[in-house]
């Protein structure tokens, strides 16, 4: 009884003498279970609940282009997945991604949910695109961020670069620069009385990263005028020293 043993025959033919088998066996495992400790007695904590499609829907539109593959971008663990993320980069789509193989409700839910039963799984604000070889064909027919109604990274950073005439983008702000360079190019800029705008590039890590591609200039900061660049630090010190800077710029940006 509870796993203790009572006997055999003789044990059973006392009981029987004393009255009913049955309600002495059950004093016997009344008292047995007053004797064990709480945690053996309490019943196993419930297993934890599956995804709920509340769970999975936000988690589809935790970012307007949402990949759900094997691994990530920087280490894919398996080749669809790794050729879906070199079709994006290429095409200049910023996208967030979500590693399935850490969490296998997730992965089985998804299945069921969006009734797509492979990955990786493309989303755009919410919605199903495909997999690999939907995206693979689309991007074969030109223009897939076009297709996918989203505004590519490459015609963002065109948008910023454009968005005033002289751009700089930099660590920081001009009231508190985050790196020597940024601070030493907005000192060069206001000595000159030259008007600009500024981007934090250290909110934003697809503009970051998008912009050496874009410009094919590695560092920063970088300076734009006309929605062109001039250049880093070294290039517009050097403007400066030459007397040049405020001619390259265009006296039309001075204060």
């Amino acid at each position: 009884v509870n796993g203790k043993l009572i006997g055999g025959l003789d044990s059973l033919k006392d009981l029987q003498a004393k009255g009913s088998v049955a309600q002495e066996l059950e004093k016997i495992k009344a008292a047995a279970t007053s004797a064990l400790p709480a945690s053996v007695i309490s019943p196993s904590p419930p297993a934890s609940p599956a995804v709920t499609n509340e769970y999975l829907g936000k988690l589809l539109n935790s970012a307007p282009v949402m990949l759900f593959m094997k691994g990530n971008p920087g280490e894919p663990r398996c080749g669809f997945s790794a050729k879906i993320v070199g079709i994006l980069e290429k095409e200049g789509i910023s996208f967030k991604s979500f590693d399935i193989l850490t969490n296998e409700d997730v992965r089985q839910g998804l299945k069921k949910y969006s009734n797509w039963p492979t990955y990786p799984q493309l989303y755009v604000n919410g919605k199903l695109v495909g997999g690999l070889d939907i995206v693979q064909d689309m991007a074969e027919d030109g223009d897939l961020a076009d297709q996918l109604g989203i505004e590519s990274l490459n015609e963002r950073l065109k948008k910023l670069i454009e968005s005033s005439p002289v751009m700089l983008f930099m660590k920081g702000n001009p009231n508190e620069p985050r790196c020597g360079f940024s601070r030493t190019i907005v000192q060069i800029l206001q000595e000159e009385g030259i008007k600009f705008s500024t981007f934090d590039i250290l909110e934003d890590e697809d503009v970051r990263q998008g912009l050496k591609t874009y410009s094919n200039w590695p560092t920063f900061p970088q300076l734009y005028v006309d929605g062109k660049l001039l250049g880093g630090l070294d290039i517009v010190r050097e403007l400066q020293e030459d007397g040049e800077l405020l001619d390259s710029i265009g006296h039309k940006n001075k204060l």
